[in-house]
């Protein structure tokens, strides 16, 4: 993937690791159009870089995606590569029956989504040169925590999905995965000041200079993703599935 020059569309870019993303790559040399259900955190990244342009956009709506998809591209003919990193992670109990809208949320915004916003878009990147397509997993996609079985199993999911698409594009658009591990954000309330997860700056430095890197790894994984990341390799999963789950989140 170019580091500069790119004409970007990334999703879920009004906070943590979508904001910092879309404004380091603007710094960069790239123009980048963020996407997010909520306009002002949106015009909050975008503040002070007349290269990051923010649009609305509920990924979990198939209707709004297909509309915006004709819309963008008219306005920015030079889309080259898409960012699909909108997600939310609510943490459950499994263990007893529940309202299920949370869980059944959390597949049509973290899986469907990135289908479905890859399915718009798929034509137009066929046709571009530099074109890449970036899909954020997380650690949870190797190693899954308990209270948050649902969105572990979406990350899973994006996982193999990625593979494939990787395989099916292969020659004709750049597919790249990006796993962050526990990253200090919002994700979960209380996440961006949680003892023992990685401060928001440390991961963006380390990513970008993965990116940078000549050829971009077909997964983009910061040191600590490591020991969620080898565990089965390492037959030490079961062990490590028990420290994260042993842990308070």
């Amino acid at each position: 993937m170019k580091i500069s020059g790119n004409t970007i569309l990334l999703s879920g870019g009004g906070t943590g690791i979508g904001r910092e993303l879309a404004q380091r790559w603007h710094d960069a040399g790239n123009v980048v159009i963020v996407t997010g259900r909520t306009l002002a955190s949106l015009e909050e990244t975008a503040k002070g870089r007349e290269n990051i342009h923010p649009v609305v956009l509920d990924v979990a709506d198939p209707e709004a995606i297909r509309s915006f998809a004709a819309g963008l591209l008219a306005k920015f003919p030079a889309l080259n590569v898409l960012v699909n990193n909108a997600g939310v992670m609510p943490l459950e109990d499994t263990s007893v029956p529940r309202d299920l809208s949370r869980a059944e949320a959390c597949v049509v915004t973290n899986l469907l989504g990135p289908i479905r916003m890859t399915d718009a878009f798929i034509g137009h990147l066929r046709e571009q040169a530099d074109a890449a397509i970036v899909n954020v997993s997380s650690g949870l996609a190797f190693v899954p925590l308990a209270s948050a079985a649902v969105y572990s199993a979406t990350k899973a999911a994006i996982h193999s999905w990625t593979d494939s698409l990787r395989f099916a594009l292969s020659g004709k658009v750049e597919v790249i995965e990006l796993a962050p591990p526990a990253v200090q954000t919002e994700l979960t309330p209380g996440q961006s000041s949680r003892d023992g997860y990685m401060p928001l700056d440390a991961f963006i430095d380390e990513v970008m200079s993965l990116f940078a890197k000549t050829p971009t790894p077909e997964l983009i994984g910061v040191e600590r993703l490591a020991f969620l990341r080898n565990a089965e390799a390492e037959g030490r999963y079961a062990d490590t599935f028990a420290a994260l789950n042993s842990s308070p989140v």
